[in-house]
């Protein structure tokens, strides 16, 4: 079967480089359209009642407030998930001992939290101090409507660095300043998660909704969409992603092409898949 190259990535194929194949190759496409195959865009589709993109309708209600103020877009969050998880308050008290030789003592409650789980793949004694309904405020992030790639990337920082769709934040690769996340994976719950220091966070890849796939994890602090490791135009690992794991294509909230964010396809510690490791492409905004 014939393939044409989609450079450009927005699902229409150039009629003069082609391919054969007996399987849809990464960068090309059945459809051969396109005139200007060098054309990429960065803007996104969006609902035209009210300029919102259509993947923030994958953002948990109950947790988000999210609407357009001018050119922005607002989103505000409680900071919890919506999903189980043993860091739910529950009636099991456990003890961690913070750098300095300190004793934290998570006090049990008087009973388990709807949502709360038994620990799976981490146990009482690795887990961190606190419980996600500790918490108790809110997390706001305004991005542009239409972001933009900025001509100089920037670091992230420690703290939250995107919003998940559950409601809960995304936080980098580190755990302390120059303190990788490796000490700390053991902490980790089933959904590569833990308590602290604020609040309930996501370092890996969210297994709670998003394995191997294509889903939509959440948004950048840059404005710019994360999704899983799976691109839904070509339903693989991306083979053109730059070094934020960023690349230009549809996805399954738009049919015009438009830049955005995989959790890349490579291992760490042997198990595991950073959520976003890298830095960011677009303009950042804080997380507040």
């Amino acid at each position: 079967m014939t393939y044409y190259q989609d450079a450009d990535g927005d699902g229409l194929g150039n009629a003069a480089v082609t391919i054969q194949a007996c399987e849809q190759p990464d960068g090309y496409v059945c459809d051969y359209s396109d005139t200007d195959d060098s054309n990429v865009t960065v803007v996104d589709s969006t609902d035209d009642s009210s300029g919102m993109h259509k993947a923030f309708a994958a953002f948990d209600s109950d947790n988000f407030n999210i609407y357009v103020d001018g050119d922005e877009i607002v989103i505000e969050s409680n900071g919890l998930p919506n999903h189980t998880s043993p860091y739910w308050s529950n009636t099991t008290a456990r003890t961690a001992t913070d750098p300095m030789g300190n004793t934290l003592v998570t006090a049990a409650a008087s009973e388990n939290h709807a949502l709360f789980v038994e620990p799976t793949v981490t146990s009482y004694a690795q887990m961190a101090p606190g419980n996600i309904d500790d918490f108790n405020g809110m997390y706001t992030l305004r991005v542009p409507i239409t972001p933009s790639l900025a001509a100089v990337s920037s670091a992230t920082g420690l703290g939250a660095i995107g919003m998940a769709i559950s409601g809960a934040m995304i936080y980098n690769d580190e755990e302390g300043p120059n303190v990788p996340l490796d000490d700390a994976v053991g902490s980790l719950d089933y959904t590569a998660a833990h308590t602290g220091p604020q609040s309930y966070h996501y370092h890996l890849e969210t297994k709670a909704w998003s394995n191997d796939d294509e889903n939509l994890i959440g948004i950048i602090a840059d404005g710019f969409f994360l999704y899983g490791r799976k691109c839904n135009a070509t339903g693989t690992y991306p083979s053109d992603l730059d070094v934020s794991g960023g690349h230009t294509s549809v996805t399954q909230y738009n049919t015009t092409a438009a830049y955005h964010y995989h959790i890349q396809n490579e291992l760490y510690l042997n198990q595991y898949y950073i959520l976003f490791p890298g830095d960011y492409q677009g303009t950042p905004n804080a997380i507040q």
